[in-house]
């Protein structure tokens, strides 16, 4: 239980005033009670009898000190100035624990909180760092003394050392914090230590009173963190707003270095009338789009969303407007931005006009191609047409052109690969030329043909020119049917096509005898020469064939009957080819559906 006389008296010798030695009837003639409320109340309450000696003075005093406590909003019930007077024991202790109560802490405030919440608060924040305490409340947490020790070393480390306490002696603990506080603090022992650690549940009213002696003494203490406190957070926010501030600046000094490193590049680039290398810097400025520029937005973005935070910022804390730097001011980025978007338009139109000038280039290059190559093959085309005179000219002709028909298929290459380009390009249709790579290329390869055929037509018939003692039927029969066999127009025979053009002559031999005479013809090769057939038909027709030896193999393959089927034919020797061919070259008998006239046949190949 506090000590009431020792808290007035503590409070009293605060201004040299003699102490009490009963609280109870010192408060009779009320002038103590009002020296003790000038006090703790920190006012004067005017003229009053300092030493009364009737009832009605002591009244009067007392009524004053009693007047002045209920203008402090205190309510006092069921007290008045006789029970004072008449020394009440029990009415006088509730008034002096209602003045000590409401006068002792109604001034704390901390965090917003006041009188014994802001108390319990300040003593938790001021505890905090010491694990063995824990301030819940104003009995239990403090039966231990740790509390009390602990806000000691906590204002005044000097005066005892917490952590060398042992922890479990409460009494000890108690003892030391109420000494070394009377002694150094000059707070006054308003408990006993068996009153704290004693009882059940100590009284929490008493605790209250008393630590907030501590509160009061350390006030200038506390005053001095609380201004710390507010300068450390000005200065954090003084720090955040620069760091804020130097954050904008360095990072818009960045963007705006970065947006004019690049319109630098965009000014030295080199641009060539070349579709890929256009089309390259096309795909580079989309790409600069969709990656690099976004980011670039995004940052712009941020920068004035921070500068918004900025401002608003200096605004909450009373602050002047944040003014950036020369050159790294809102305006400032804002003309770079500008400026950029001029420099992309130029950069973009100036990529697209050497598209537009390569891409006609290429049509250029691909139709000057084309078309060169076009009258190539015209001029050998007319030129095998105007062909005549002697064959050993017109076989030199011939080879001249085939010469120039060589480098054509170079240049059909480097067609195809400007196709390829303008294919790249888009270019779909030709403003220079009608013609594809696919009609060239079929043209060329149908002069090369016909160039080919003119050749092999000029030699072959260099090789029967001299052969005068054949009809002119004759040889045109064996060279049809050398061209007929000659599947391929490699202007030679293999095995296979040189039997069965002599079986559809009616040359027909045993398979050794063909495999001796091939051999001795092809001289071991693997075929024979249109020179080497016809030279050997002619000796074969001269020695062996004749009209009547042919019509005689007719009607025995036919059996007497004036035409042949080809169900005779196939009865024969003669192979399959010259089955087909014969069917094909002997006309349709009148007297037979399914037969063939070879009378009619023989009379057109040995009487025209």
């Amino acid at each position: 239980m506090v000590k009431d006389s020792a808290m007035v008296n503590a409070r009293l010798a605060e201004h040299s005033l003699a102490p009490l030695n009963n609280i109870c009837t010192d408060f009779s003639d009320g002038t103590a009670l009002i020296h003790l409320l000038e006090i703790i109340g920190d006012a004067s309450l005017g003229r009053f009898n300092h030493n009364p000696r009737m009832r009605i003075q002591k009244v009067e005093n007392v009524n004053m000190a009693l007047d002045f406590i209920r203008s402090r909003n205190i309510s006092l019930t069921n007290i008045g100035a006789e029970d004072i007077v008449d020394s009440n024991h029990k009415l006088i202790l509730g008034m002096i624990w209602i003045i000590i109560l409401r006068f002792t802490i109604e001034d704390i405030n901390e965090e917003g909180l006041s009188a014994m919440d802001g108390l319990l608060l300040w003593c938790q924040r001021k505890t905090a760092p010491y694990k063995e305490v824990d301030v819940q409340n104003f009995s239990y947490s403090w039966q231990d003394g740790l509390a009390f020790c602990a806000l000691i070393h906590r204002h005044r480390p000097d005066l005892l050392d917490f952590h060398a306490l042992d922890k479990r002696d409460a009494r000890g603990n108690m003892a030391l914090a109420f000494e070394v506080a009377e002694r150094h603090l000059g707070i006054a022992q308003l408990l006993d230590v068996e009153d704290v650690v004693d009882a059940a549940k100590p009284d929490e009213r008493s605790v209250m009173t008393y630590v907030a002696q501590y509160f009061h003494a350390f006030s200038s203490l506390s005053k001095a963190e609380t201004a710390g406190r507010r300068l450390g957070k000005f200065s954090d926010v003084m720090q955040s707003v620069y760091d804020m501030q130097h954050d904008y600046e360095a990072r818009v000094g960045r963007l705006i270095a970065a947006v004019q490193a690049q319109q630098g590049e965009w000014r030295r680039t080199h641009f060539e009338a070349v579709y890929a290398s256009a089309r390259g810097l096309s795909d580079a400025f989309n790409k600069y789009k969709v990656t690099t520029k976004r980011t670039w937005t995004d940052e712009k973005i941020e920068l004035d969303t921070l500068l918004g935070n900025i401002q608003t910022k200096r605004v909450t804390y009373n602050l002047a407007p944040f003014v950036p730097k020369p050159g790294f001011t809102p305006h400032d980025l804002e003309a770079a931005w500008t400026e950029l978007a001029a420099s992309e338009v130029r950069h973009r139109k100036a990529i697209n006009q050497y598209i537009r000038e390569s891409r006609d280039i290429l049509q250029r290059n691909y139709g000057a191609e084309a078309n060169a190559i076009r009258a190539v093959l015209s001029g050998i085309s007319a030129e095998l047409a105007a062909l005549s005179g002697e064959l050993s000219v017109q076989l030199a002709t011939v080879d001249g052109l085939i010469s120039r028909a060589k480098p054509v298929e170079a240049s059909l290459r480097r067609l195809a690969e400007l196709e390829r380009q303008c294919t790249a390009a888009n270019i779909d249709e030709h403003d220079y030329t009608v013609y594809s790579v696919e009609d060239l290329d079929y043209d060329s390869a149908m002069v090369t043909k016909a160039l080919q055929k003119k050749a092999r037509f000029i030699e072959n018939q260099s090789a029967v020119r001299n052969m005068t003692n054949l009809t002119p039927a004759q040889l045109e029969e064996f060279e049809a049917t050398f061209r007929y066999f000659d599947r391929d127009g490699s202007n030679v025979l293999n095995d296979v096509e040189f039997r069965a053009a002599l079986d559809s002559l009616g040359h027909l031999f045993s398979d050794d005898e063909f495999a001796s005479l091939y051999d001795q013809l092809s001289c071991g090769s693997e075929y024979i020469t249109f020179e080497v057939y016809i030279r050997f038909m002619v000796e074969l027709t001269e020695d062996q064939t004749t009209p009547e030896q042919l019509l005689q193999s007719f009607r025995v393959i036919a059996g007497e009957k004036e035409y042949v089927t080809e169900g005779d034919l196939r009865m024969s020797e003669l192979s399959s080819p010259s089955i087909a061919y014969l069917v094909k070259a002997m006309p349709k008998s009148e007297i037979s559906a399914d037969g063939f006239d070879y009378l009619a046949y023989l009379r057109g190949v040995f009487q025209r």
